[in-house]
């Protein structure tokens, strides 16, 4: 009996130490900001189809990646329409040329080529 009650007083000096157990402080981690719309270069279309700077004379084909200036330069011609918009990626301008038997789409984002719609 004796040695039962020594290990409850053992047992017990064991949960009056001078040690101290705290839960884990929980931290915020704030999510990280969008990152920022890459930033476009050279002279860009307006809503009228004319460019807003002197045309680059760099693009030889039409190809993704070429700017929206060069576009018109290489067509030859001003678009039929173009719409100007601001996305998720920045800036966006749709051009359209009507082509003898076929409609022409090039959608732009930042002034590069993305793709094309024929």
């Amino acid at each position: 009996m004796r040695a039962a009650a020594i290990l409850v007083v053992a047992g017990l000096g064991a949960c009056t130490g001078t040690e101290e157990r705290r839960a884990p402080v929980a931290t915020a981690v704030r999510p990280a900001p969008p990152p920022a719309a890459p930033a476009y270069t050279g002279p860009v279309l307006g809503p009228d189809g004319s460019c807003t700077g002197p045309a680059p004379t760099g693009a030889a084909a039409i190809e993704p990646g070429i700017g929206e200036c060069d576009l018109v330069r290489l067509k030859g011609k001003p678009p039929t329409d173009v719409l100007v918009g601001e996305g998720r990626a920045g800036r966006e301008v749709q051009v359209l040329y009507n082509e003898p038997g076929a409609k022409e789409l090039y959608f732009f984002v930042n002034n590069r080529l993305d793709r094309v719609v024929k």
